[in-house]
């Protein structure tokens, strides 16, 4: 290590490895060489690379941390050492490594797959293939990443529970307090769904100890005592008895006068004891000292009992003149005290020490229910075949037990891993961190094992997706489990220019808060040092504006980008950096304009694009037929393009459903000429669709009706052609299992969805934001919208908060929504208060994020508002508020506001083309040649097909349905699966045929015979062996080559390495036999299908040189044929 460096002696001790660390590396700090270095260390002292185990958060950064290994230790094998001292530690450690590797034979430049280095969601899905905790499932399941249709479908189920005699009473209550909203009341309970990693625990808990009131109720009375007894602390001196003083004399005053208002202080001669009792009386202290917006109060008046001595007779003057002036000089004084104002803030908005009768009632049912809605989703889980990750962590969490009871699989691990390395520790959440108390349950601290957590808890910018920064802070403090960890603080910054590290160390410090908390996620600022010089340029720009105007922000930006790429050298990178996606749409929409070349990472909003709104008017109209503005949508659409003439005739003409008109409309001429052919072919193209959607796949049908009407011709460009493949993504995925989405959910899934990249990757100019620029860097970054507020903090079916004991453990706090129409109760409103403390702490680790992406420079873009007398402030909540001390006087210096007000508008509309197919437009046909055929082998064989009562539509749906399961057993290995597993199976089955469009009376048969064939399948010896671990194993896997000038495109079913080196090539067949000649039915098969398995032959020995041998296998007969391919220079 460079003993230069400032912290090298920290960098140094973080390669010990025998101790455990906690190491903070602030931005830019080096975090990925110091765990390659730490990794590589451990390396070199295991028996075997599986000992040490690497954990990130996202494939990437697992990528890159194999990568950087693989390549320390392909540059090891060169005995010169690299000149700069970081490289030269690296190729040291690579070379003990490698010395180990060729000791023991690990070969792990041929062999990097035994690094294990992965994310911990692929790890939880690891420790629960290892473990039968999911037998409910039949397998380990599928995970879907968005689950929300899942929560979605839970919460219906709970909601029809209401007749049910054992929920009836908990949901009537909960329908009773939201006014009888069942839509607030399924979006709540979606919403919790997503979030039960947090509070499931909390709930069982309750239900578990049979006595959650009086727990619950007793942890409200130590959060509030110990509160009060910090509160108290503040007034220890002279203050306190210049305080009850004045406050004895103004209550006084305010009773003569008849008014209750700081009753609670009559007479108080000392601070009572801080415990709930006393509540009341420091409420009347903070109404005494603060404003209603929990600010010092500058003044006081009668009626905060001190009159005005004009007010009073002759006798009370001085007295009340006095009073007031002590008022004044205690008030000034007690702003001083830091921290007072805040603690104040927190009394003001203490709970109540109990319960109300009431409030328990509710929050009982509220317990109830979630407890119903979680058992529901886990069936919608069972029935889908697959789950979300939060279900995938909480199941690896279970597989691994209690910390004082854990399970084999757990002492399995223990065995096996000696050190484990967790980057992005200060991301991590409460399954997660519980994952690892689990994964070192059993370890000593001097055992030889280790712990080495390494992040930025000043960049934890991830709470929706519950991510707890306290957990860095607590980890620090107590270590995890039993294992202490040696905090170790990183300070040299690789990364930025000295001007923007100087900025950023004299700003962030106020942005910042000054005392970690880990209940609130409190971080304060520490401080860099870099290591390169400051630029002549100036590192941080300030563009003020006195008035928010979108479109004159965007252009300002625009023109600091063009004028930065006309005056930097052409490899240096510009990022525009914004807080939400849609701040960045302006921005977008004027670098367009100027022609600017760009990349937008997940910026276009999919649902403002016009593809998108025409498809969601087919999916409405193809759903719901009888609804008219859809078809009139349909219709005026560019596939129809009817002018507005006739879309009035059509609509005046008919006053019911539209679709069963538009035909009468062609044949009755009532339209214009263009409009009957455009009515005709839209007529034609639809008519089969509906016809037949209760045989096909929703989303089949959609697509299906957009091909024919000419959608696809009516895109312009990349964008509106990847929209269309977003929109179709998405109704695929809301179909899964057969379903039929409603309009509103795809809208809904829409309203979440962004365009991906643009694919001018080479750009120099990105926008992005903030949190997807976490990691990375840039020369230049600009930070626009930094006025813009912050939305609220969300309403919840239930908050909690985990306070922690100052003797140890935590209290709860749980509180249920408030009614409908009524204000929330005090443990609602603290819990609330808490989560916006968190939230604003959060947002300047945000800032902090986005300003240090900087290499060279930094511009920041902000408009501030002007108060009634004239002065400017920030808009609240903004991050224009947490810089406000340090750009203050840049914007005061700035033009007048009613330039600004007016500045640049957004365009106005021009005018209005339709853009649409012309009338006589037909689908093109399709090309037979394009140089040379193309053709899928299935189905194209030459030899002629016998005819079999099996060889129908629903058989092949029934075969399609049979090798998607077949795939994922060989993926899970069928050790997994049995008989019981199956028939647990049959629901997920269902859905996977209803998907593929078998429906009716043909359904129950259908779900019977993939049961029975997987059966048959997992019970033969020759289907267990086809299933079973090969090398180069592959299902389903999609092949293209060329053979005699034709393309052949096509999936083979199953293929393997077998011991002796052979490729099999195996083809199912979901067909069955009801004659008495097995064998000849068999042969007759072979025929049939050899040359189609031959020409996949053919394909595979475009790539490789190997014996080869096909197969094709009937599970529904336990039948097999097999025999080798005798193809050039093949062994027979």
């Amino acid at each position: 290590m460079d003993s230069n460096l400032a912290d090298g002696k920290q960098r140094s001790r973080a390669l010990d490895p025998y101790t455990s660390f906690i190491v903070q590396a602030p931005a830019g700090a080096g975090k990925t060489e110091l765990l390659t270095q730490r990794y590589l260390v451990l390396l070199a002292g295991v028996s075997a690379p599986e000992e040490v185990l690497a954990i990130t958060f996202t494939r990437k950064a697992a990528t890159e941390m194999r990568n950087r290994i693989i390549a320390a230790l392909q540059r090891a094998g060169d005995p010169t050492p690299p000149d700069k001292p970081h490289e030269a530690l690296t190729w040291r450690l690579a070379r003990a490594v490698r010395e180990q590797d060729q000791l023991l034979g690990w070969e792990l430049e041929q062999a990097p797959s035994r690094l294990k280095i992965q994310t911990i969601d692929s790890l939880c899905a690891q420790l629960t293939r290892q473990m039968p905790v999911l037998s409910s499932f039949g397998a380990a399941p599928g995970i879907r990443d968005d689950a929300r249709e899942f929560y979605r479908e839970a919460a219906r189920n709970t909601l029809a529970e209401l007749d049910n005699e054992t929920w009836s009473e908990p949901l009537a209550t909960l329908l009773a307090h939201l006014d009888g909203n069942t839509d607030q009341f399924e979006a709540l309970l979606v919403d919790m769904l997503g979030r039960r990693d947090q509070w499931l625990r909390h709930v069982l808990q309750q239900d578990a100890r049979g006595q959650g009131r009086q727990i619950l109720e007793a942890g409200l009375d130590r959060i509030v005592s110990r509160a009060l007894a910090e509160l108290t602390v503040f007034f220890g001196d002279e203050r306190g008895e210049e305080l009850l003083e004045l406050l004895r004399y103004a209550a006084a005053n305010l009773e003569r006068d008849g008014k209750t208002l700081l009753a609670n202080c009559l007479g108080v001669e000392e601070f009572p004891d801080p415990d709930p009792a006393a509540l009341p009386f420091w409420r009347d202290v903070c109404d005494f000292l603060l404003t209603d917006s929990n600010q010092w109060r500058k003044s006081v008046t009668k009626g905060l009992g001190f009159p005005a001595p004009s007010s009073v007779g002759t006798a009370q003057k001085a007295q009340a003149k006095d009073s007031k002036e002590r008022w004044q000089s205690l008030v000034a004084d007690l702003a001083d005290e830091e921290g007072l104002l805040e603690t104040l803030q927190m009394v003001r908005g203490l709970p109540e020490g109990n319960y109300s009768d009431a409030q328990w009632t509710v929050l009982q049912a509220l317990l109830a229910v979630l407890k119903l809605a979680t058992a529901q989703l886990l069936l919608v889980f069972q029935g889908a075949g697959e789950v979300d990750f939060i279900e995938i962590g909480m199941q690896a969490r279970h597989a691994l037990g209690e910390p004082q009871a854990p399970t084999d699989l757990a002492l399995s691990l223990d065995y096996r891993i000696q050190h484990i390395l967790m980057d992005e520790f200060q991301d991590t959440s409460v399954t997660q961190f519980e994952l690892l108390e689990r994964l070192v349950a059993g370890w000593q601290p001097d055992d030889g094992r280790t712990f080495f957590g390494v992040g930025d808890p000043m960049q934890s910018i991830y709470r929706f997706r519950e991510a707890e920064v306290g957990l860095f802070l607590q980890a620090a403090r107590n270590g995890i489990g039993d294992i202490p960890l040696e905090p170790l603080v990183l300070s040299v910054n690789f990364r930025s220019q000295a001007g923007v590290v100087n900025w950023v160390n004299a700003v962030f410090p106020d942005v910042m808060p000054t005392q970690p908390e880990a209940m609130t996620g409190a971080v304060p600022y520490t401080p860099s040092q870099t290591i390169r010089a400051a630029n002549a340029e100036h590192a941080v720009s300030v563009h003020p504006r006195r008035a928010a105007n979108e479109a004159a922000e965007a252009e300002e930006v625009a023109a600091s980008i063009q004028t930065t790429l006309e005056t930097v050298p052409q490899h240096e990178r510009i990022a525009v950096l914004a807080r939400a996606a849609n701040h960045l749409v302006p921005i977008v929409q004027r670098l367009r304009r100027d022609g600017i070349p760009f990349q937008a990472v997940d910026i276009d909003p999919v649902i403002e694009k016009p593809v998108v709104s025409d498809l969601l008017a087919l999916t409405r109209a193809l759903a719901r037929p009888a609804d008219r503005l859809a078809w009139l949508a349909v219709l005026r659409a560019p596939w129809c393009g009817l002018s507005a003439g006739d879309l009035c005739t059509v609509a005046q003409e008919c006053s019911g459903p539209l679709w069963p008109a538009l035909e009468g409309a062609v044949q009755e001429q009532t339209v214009s000429a263009s409009g009957q052919h455009r009515l005709q072919r839209v007529v034609g193209s639809l008519r089969p669709v509906l016809e037949q959607r209760e045989y096909i796949a929703f989303y089949k049908g959609v697509e299906m009706a957009w091909h024919a009407l000419g959608g696809p011709a009516c895109l312009t460009d990349a964008d509106e052609q990847e929209a269309a493949r977003v929109f179709f993504e998405l109704l695929r995925h809301l179909s899964t299992g057969g379903r039929t989405p409603s309009p509103e959910e795809v809208e809904e899934g829409l309203a979440n969805l962004r365009a991906r990249p643009e694919p001018d990757g080479a750009a120099r100019v990105q926008l992005m934001t903030i949190h997807k620029a976490k990691g990375l860097e840039f020369e230049t970054v600009i930070i626009p919208g930094l006025g813009r507020g912050t939305p609220p903090v969300d309403r919840r079916l239930l908050m909690w908060q985990e306070v922690p004991r100052d003797t140890g453990g935590e209290d709860l706090l749980l509180a249920p929504v408030p009614p409908t129409g009524g204000k929330p109760e005090a443990t609602y409103r603290y819990i609330q208060q808490l989560e916006k403390t968190k939230t604003r702490l959060e947002e300047g680790r945000v800032l902090y994020v986005a300003v240090t992406r900087a290499r060279e420079r930094l511009h920041l873009f902000g408009a501030a508002k002007q108060r009634a007398d004239g002065t400017l402030a920030p808009v609240s909540g903004s991050l224009l508020e947490l810089l406000w001390p340090h750009v203050k006087d840049r914007f005061e210096a700035c033009q007048g506001a009613a330039e600004d007000q007016e500045g640049v508008q957004p365009e106005a509309q021009q005018g209005y083309w339709l853009r649409r197919l012309p009338a006589n437009w037909e689908v093109p046909a399709v090309p037979v040649r394009v140089g040379g055929s193309a053709r899928g082998v299935e189905g194209q064989s030459r030899v002629e097909r016998p005819e079999f009562d099996w060889a129908g539509r629903t058989v092949r749906r029934i075969g399609t349905v049979i090798h998607r399961w077949l795939m994922r057993v060989a993926q899970e290995t069928e050790q997994h699966w049995h008989e019981r597993s199956l028939a647990r199976c049959r629901e997920a089955f269902r859905r996977d045929l209803v998907g593929e469009g078998v429906v009716g009376p043909e359904l129950s048969a259908a779900v019977d015979r993939v049961e029975q064939a997987l059966a048959q399948i997992l019970s033969d010896r020759r289907g267990q062996w086809l299933l079973a671990s090969h090398s180069e194993a592959r299902c389903e896997y999609p092949l293209t080559g060329a053979l005699d000038g034709e393309l052949h495109s096509v999936v083979l079913d199953r293929t393997f390495v077998d011991g002796q080196g052979q490729r099999w090539i195996v083809d199912y067949k979901a067909g069955r036999h009801s004659g008495s000649d097995l064998e000849a039915f068999l042969d007759r098969e072979q025929e049939r299908y050899r040359e189609q398995l031959e020409t996949y032959a053919r394909l595979v020995a475009l790539w490789e040189k190997r014996p080869i041998r096909l197969g094709l296998y009937f599970p529904l007969v336990q039948g097999w044929r097999e025999w080798a391919w005798k193809g050039e220079g093949q062994d027979t």
